[in-house]
């Protein structure tokens, strides 16, 4: 199993971002240098979006289920090295749920959170991604000892940690592409009212293609490789890393005291930028099978 690779420009591009010394060939950015490197002070703003949605969402949010299925998260997360080394669900006649029970506990959050208007808040009170805010968000992330001891709990080891906030810097472009549902502008070839907010879009997303993999995996296993395996596994990882980070973020509004304001809006703001830039990864490392990727025909 394989994680997502580190190059050296990768870690350059996030050293200039987030203004930290400059990253020389065979250096190796580490999680905690860029902690003592970046300023520590709080983006007033990013206080205020979190004040806000605490506010909207007051008394609305169920602790005691978001308690117990971030708990059944984690235990999912635990066997996912399992889910791997079996690779493609077991079947004769149509798939087992393997991967499907991976994203059990995240339907029950993700059923919650719409009833309760939540991803409606974070549209109202979060913006697009902008450089500015992916930016901020990136300090706070780091920032934050609350949220890196939960993504050390969950199995994200220094380096993997680093890899999920390049994520969130290393593409700005890519998540501009994800337009809050009130900024897309009209006379556009499809109905708006019936675009989600885009943390449902992203929430759901991440749902929907873990979901589909049990079916995806059995119906082409003629043409699965180890290495398709491999990179799907960090993908799965990160998007079930972002979800956990989403729900925990809930509950926080729900029911905590752990997170500053701040950190409440980077926590939701990274869980995001996490979900969607490697929901489209899975895409590519598992979904789109091209002829170089496919295994090679048994029979020629």
């Amino acid at each position: 199993m394989t994680t997502t690779q580190i190059t050296t420009e990768e870690q350059r591009q996030l050293a200039r971002t987030l203004g930290v010394d400059r990253v020389r060939d065979g250096d190796r950015l580490t999680f905690e240098r860029l902690r003592e490197s970046i300023d520590g002070t709080t983006d007033p703003e990013f206080a205020s979006m979190g004040e806000s949605i605490r506010g909207d969402l007051s008394g609305k949010l169920d602790a005691e289920l978001l308690t117990t299925e971030l708990e059944n998260l984690s235990t999912q997360l635990e066997r996912l090295p399992d889910v791997r080394e079996q690779g493609i669900p077991d079947g004769d006649k149509e798939p087992e749920a393997l991967y499907r029970e991976l994203v059990e506990p995240g339907w029950k959050v993700y059923d919650h959170l719409v009833d309760v208007g939540f991803f409606e808040s974070l549209e109202a009170n979060l913006p697009r991604f902008t450089p500015e805010h992916i930016e901020g968000t990136a300090h706070e992330l780091i920032g934050s000892d609350v949220l890196s001891t939960e993504l050390d709990a969950l199995g994200f080891d220094e380096r993997e940690r680093l890899a999920l906030v390049m994520d969130v810097v290393n593409n700005d472009t890519r998540l501009a592409r994800w337009v809050p549902a009130k900024e897309i502008p009209d006379g556009v070839e499809f109905g708006v009212e019936h675009v989600p907010p885009l943390h449902k879009r992203a929430t759901g997303g991440v749902l929907l293609w873990i979901n589909a993999l049990d079916i995806h995996l059995w119906h082409n296993r003629i043409l699965i490789t180890d290495e398709i395996l491999d990179n799907g596994y960090w993908d799965i990882k990160t998007m079930l890393g972002g979800l956990y980070l989403m729900a925990k973020a809930a509950l926080e509004v729900a029911a905590g005291d752990k997170l500053t304001d701040a950190q409440l809006t980077a926590a939701i703001s990274a869980s995001t930028a996490i979900m969607i830039v490697n929901q489209e990864e899975i895409c590519k490392h598992m979904f789109w099978i091209t002829e170089e990727m496919r295994a090679p025909p048994k029979a020629r």
